[in-house]
């Protein structure tokens, strides 16, 4: 593995050394989908403490399409699995908290 100012790069294929692949499954239209970073999206968002469901959405898509490609018809689906993924985050960090 090569670490440079662009980031890090597999020093075999050239693509994103697996340790730093963090992909997570969750169903989206009815499919089980990979999201990258999920997690780490999931925190990111959440300490940004939006309260409205569609200003979580763009802040959780505009995040997960940095390292995901989002088909632009399938947005509004992808929006509310991530929604309903967030909901379920922050009910279980509430839940370690207590």
């Amino acid at each position: 593995m090569s670490s440079d100012k662009e980031g890090k790069y597999c020093s075999v294929c050239g693509g994103i050394p697996p340790d730093e692949i963090k992909i997570r499954r969750i169903a989206i239209d009815g499919k089980e989908t990979g999201i990258d970073k999920l997690d780490f999206i999931l925190e990111d968002v959440a300490g940004l403490h939006i309260t409205d469901d569609a200003g979580i959405i763009r802040e959780l898509l505009k995040r997960v399409q940095v390292f995901n490609y989002v088909p632009t018809r399938k947005i509004e689906v992808y929006g509310q699995a991530l929604l309903k993924e967030y909901h379920a985050f922050l009910d279980s960090h509430q839940a370690e908290e207590r």
